[in-house]
């Protein structure tokens, strides 16, 4: 497994600069709050109900073929106000696929995800990937902040530690609103919630 730090360090900010990594700080502290690899029927009602709870809105992440496989689940996060952004079709690693197949992967999903917002899977895409989507209007947003959810080693406890020993106004979370992420998302996020509800914090879609 690949080392990623919890926090994204400056440097790597500043090695990839047309990538999204934080907002811009807002007069409202502010937190930005995705989910990645959904919809799934399983987990991402529950997501959506929690959220709701504490009036908070986030952006979606979500893979086409999900999408093409629960429409109702997607017309619901659509439907509740969040956010949606496009994450390939078939979660796909763009370091290890060639450039025409990765784009033409994410133009399949775009049929369905009606957004301008892209995700890589694994936060992994060649440059000339990203150059080639940025010049068709995509934003590539990446992370300040991700919490570990999917790791299964991973303590609860320390995946509610992850998505808030660091995070600052205008940060930009990621969770997983998938099956293998489940445990840690649905013990954190609530946590999470109440914890930045607590401090004053808005949890805002991202919008551009």
């Amino acid at each position: 497994m690949d080392l990623i730090p919890v926090k994204i360090p400056k440097l790597i900010k500043g090695i990839y600069p047309n990538y999204i990594w934080d907002m811009p700080f807002l007069d409202k502290k502010t937190i930005y709050l995705t989910f990645d690899d959904g919809p799934n029927p399983e987990i991402t009602p529950w997501v959506l109900k929690t959220l709701k709870t504490y009036n908070a809105k986030a952006t979606f992440f979500c893979i086409g073929d999900n999408v093409r496989k629960y429409p109702d689940i997607f017309k619901s996060v659509l439907a509740d106000g969040h956010a949606v952004g496009n994450h390939t079709f078939n979660h796909l690693k763009g370091w290890k696929t060639n450039t025409e197949d990765y784009i033409h992967n994410v133009e399949k999903a775009a049929q369905l995800i009606p957004s301008k917002l892209f995700r890589p899977p694994y936060g992994k895409i060649k440059r000339k990937q990203a150059k080639l989507l940025i010049a068709q209007g995509y934003q590539i947003i990446m992370w300040s902040i991700i919490t570990f959810d999917w790791d299964t080693n991973l303590a609860e406890e320390n995946c509610f530690k992850n998505a808030i020993k660091h995070t600052e106004n205008g940060h930009i979370i990621v969770f997983h609103d998938s099956l293998k992420a489940a445990k840690n998302m649905q013990y954190a996020l609530p946590k999470v919630l109440a914890h930045f509800s607590e401090k004053g914090y808005d949890f805002k879609a991202l919008s551009f």
